[in-house]
């Protein structure tokens, strides 16, 4: 029985030791694991910030295409309109007297489509008033523009 003893020790003590060696490497795994999840993790936990960070910027930024895209939309359709005008003196005889007045016609041009019709004016008139000057000063639209031709046109911009 001794010798029972001796064989079966070295092999009970070898068992022993291997079941706490992979109790050991097991738990060794496990803390390594660990910290594998948790750098990943993080790791998520980053590209998430980042992702909403962009996401953000990228959210302004449409809005302020969209801003400008609607800015240039509307520059552009104010830059189409124009504004036509016409002037001529009118004079009404009464038995003794001759009045003058000035006749002002305008209306507001979309490219070449009318928006409005003919808006006018009668101002009465002296014998040493300025047309010119009256009918500058008399504008319903625009006071720069006295008559189509004289309108600014829009710059095109041209293709690169």
């Amino acid at each position: 029985m001794d010798a029972l003893v001796w064989i079966l020790l070295p092999g009970f003590t070898a068992l022993a030791a291997g079941v706490l060696a992979w109790f050991v490497m097991q738990s060794r795994m496990d803390v390594k694991l660990a910290e594998q999840r948790e750098q990943i993790a993080s790791q998520r936990g980053a590209i998430a910030a980042e992702r909403e960070g962009l996401e953000a910027q990228i959210q302004a930024a449409m809005r302020a295409a969209q801003e400008r895209a609607h800015r240039e939309a509307l520059d552009n359709f104010l830059g189409e309109l124009r504004v036509e005008q016409r002037h001529y003196t009118r004079e009404n005889r009464l038995l003794t007297q001759t009045r003058k007045c000035l006749v002002l016609q305008e209306r507001m041009y979309f490219r070449n489509i009318p928006l409005s019709d003919w808006i006018e004016h009668e101002i009465m008139l002296d014998d040493a008033a300025d047309v010119s000057r009256m009918v500058r000063d008399m504008t319903v639209f625009d006071n720069s523009v006295v008559s189509i031709a004289d309108a600014p046109r829009p710059q095109r911009k041209a293709l690169a």
